[in-house]
């Protein structure tokens, strides 16, 4: 009985000793967001869509006023020579993701319309993205906006490693449904009302056939989803991503988070709000007058998105990236390339090289020019660094060193593209392009972007062991990638 009573006790002392381990293990998990949340900064990366690298005013415009996004690159650093790795949308947003050259894994085409739902059209579920990387490590991830990585199930955003998801699958959206109340519409048409070329003009809508083609369907099967359901939306689309995006800040402001914030403007449909119209009525160019009314409205959803962070005391343990997804299509929106040749869809800088700027209070310096070779798929290599575990294989490069000025020198001496039969080469100062040949029979052109960056004098005639040379790394390049999966 004693005997009983003795090991009853000592049973009772261990479950209690079990119990408080227990108990003590369960406070540390419920304090260790927060001690992850002072080690991990959130991550903030806001997209904008189309936007030329001469149209920000960090980057020298005066006609439109951006004060919110030229604020990230006055507290932190503006990039000089930013680059993505397509240029147009959806292989572009994959080697934003991956950390990779998309054709690599043979992400190369850029679906649109009805091709977005195509079974096999999309990131393929093998890579990896920023996103799963962040979430496996305990942040909690959300995408708002345009996703453009396929359409099908398969290829949803929330298989991808996000949370949460509030935003459409294509290409593209209108900015207000219709009849599109509140803004003034430019709309590209093949005829005019009666048959006629040129521009049409009523009192909010404008039809234009300087394009020679209809506008795309954007909406067509393309609704806007919250998760996984269609949900009406009746803001103007800029306004009612920033409502969602500082809800999701202020809602997970307590731990490690991980914001990508895709917006659609500056992309077509052009579609300016009204208040914003009335700001710049001094431009005769209604067209351009749109297209300024869609860049400030983006410039102000920023802020907003700037207003979360600081409200909820985030900024000096958050990292905050701008860019473009691409160069911007000037003949469609005016948006103006400047000072480099080209737009989007060409291998030319003005289609390849976006503007770029980041902050991170106290761990970044304020208000410097970073001039290093840099591309977008460097985002994934850096953010993999601020933990001690192997990251994914992947053609981006930690940009920590380099920006605190630990690193001297290019975080990438060459950089590759590829999309079909254009393709292109950046090594040091030169540019080697190929626009109008073919893959096996290029028609190369050669620019030296140190005396030459808006690529105006070809010396491929003349420099012919810079070309032998850059052609001989081009075809090593080519010879890891592999063809376009869809």
């Amino acid at each position: 009985m004693l005997t009983f009573q003795y090991t009853a006790v000592m049973h009772l002392h261990t479950m209690a000793r079990m119990l408080f381990m227990i108990g003590l293990a369960g406070m540390l998990t419920m304090v260790s967001p927060k001690a992850a949340s002072a080690r991990t900064p959130n991550v903030i990366l806001l997209l904008a869509d189309d936007l030329g690298s001469g149209e920000l005013g960090f980057q020298g415009n005066t006609e439109i006023p951006t004060p919110h996004i030229d604020s990230i690159a006055k507290n932190g650093v503006r990039f000089t020579q930013a680059y993505v790795t397509a240029p147009n949308c959806s292989p572009s947003r994959a080697g934003l993701l991956t950390g990779k050259i998309p054709t690599r894994f043979g992400y190369e085409f850029n679906p649109i319309g009805a091709r977005n739902e195509d079974p096999g059209t999309g990131l393929p579920a093998k890579e990896i993205t920023l996103a799963e990387w962040l979430h496996d490590r305990g942040y909690t991830t959300g995408l708002i906006g345009k996703w453009h990585l396929g359409g099908a199930a398969d290829y949803h955003p929330m298989r991808h490693g996000f949370d949460e998801f509030f935003g459409f699958m294509h290409e593209g959206h209108y900015f207000a449904p219709p009849p599109w109340k509140g803004t003034t519409t430019m709309l590209r048409r093949k005829a005019l009302p009666g048959g006629g070329k040129g521009r049409w003009v009523s009192d909010h809508l404008i039809y234009t056939t300087h394009m020679g083609h209809n506008e795309p369907h954007y909406d067509a099967n393309n609704p806007i989803i919250r998760g996984g359901q269609p949900v009406e939306e009746k803001a103007y689309l800029t306004d009612a991503f920033t409502r969602e995006g500082a809800d999701f800040i202020n809602r997970h402001a307590d731990k490690p988070f991980f914001l990508y914030l895709a917006y659609n403007a500056v992309h077509s449909p052009l579609q300016g709000a009204e208040k914003y119209m009335k700001k710049f009525v001094h431009i005769e160019d209604i067209h351009r007058r749109i297209f300024a009314a869609m860049l400030a409205n983006l410039d102000d959803s920023v802020g907003g998105i700037l207003e979360a962070v600081r409200k909820n005391g985030l900024e000096e343990n958050t990292l905050i990236v701008f860019m473009s997804d691409n160069g911007g299509p000037t003949r469609e929106l005016t948006s103006s390339n400047l000072p480099f040749r080209g737009e989007k869809g060409q291998m030319y800088e003005g289609g390849l090289r976006v503007p770029m700027a980041m902050q991170w209070k106290g761990k970044l310096p304020e208000g410097i020019d970073f001039n290093g070779l840099t591309a977008s798929v460097d985002l994934f290599a850096t953010i993999a660094r601020f933990f001690d575990q192997p990251a994914p294989k992947m053609d981006g490069v930690n940009l920590m060193p380099y920006l605190t000025g630990t690193q001297e020198g290019n975080p990438h001496d060459t950089f590759f593209w590829r999309q079909g039969k254009k393709t292109a080469m950046r090594h040091g100062a030169w540019k080697l392009i190929n626009m109008k040949g073919t893959l096996a029979d290029p028609k190369w052109e050669l620019y030296h972007l140190g005396q030459d960056p808006n690529e105006s004098n070809d010396l491929s005639g003349s420099k012919q062991d810079v070309l032998s040379e850059l052609t001989k790394q081009w075809k090593a390049y080519q010879e890891e990638m592999i063809p376009s999966v869809f």
